[in-house]
């Protein structure tokens, strides 16, 4: 059996416990049998009214925001083209006014056509 390495610093001065193992030499300490990786869930973005957002929906603002950097506000009712969701802490990707602007989803409802 080939003799593991800190997944940390790469040393192999290894010390094998009961149920871990850890590094002499930094001190990290990890599980015998490394967890197989679950995928993540599939995402759920929700509007500010609770609907579910999926790719190609159009979006309203619910409330004015300035854009940082700018002058420019967007207005309650301004409607995007067709979103994409993206990963991250704003979760839309979408044009409004002629910008592409990033969004988090608590500012816009979903608009039923």
């Amino acid at each position: 059996m080939n003799k593991p390495t800190c997944p940390m610093c790469e040393m192999d001065e290894i010390l094998d416990h009961n149920d871990r193992f850890e590094c002499a030499t930094c001190g990290h300490e990890w599980p015998h049998e490394s967890e197989a990786e679950v995928p993540d869930a599939a995402r759920v973005v929700k509007d500010a009214y609770g609907h579910v957002l999926a790719d190609g929906d159009i979006v309203a603002m619910i409330k004015d925001l300035k854009l940082g950097g700018t002058s420019q506000v967007l207005k309650v009712g301004t409607k995007s083209k067709p979103i994409r969701l993206v990963d991250g802490d704003h979760e839309i990707s979408c044009k409004m006014e002629g910008l592409a602007i990033a969004l988090k989803a608590c500012f816009v409802k979903k608009v039923t056509v």
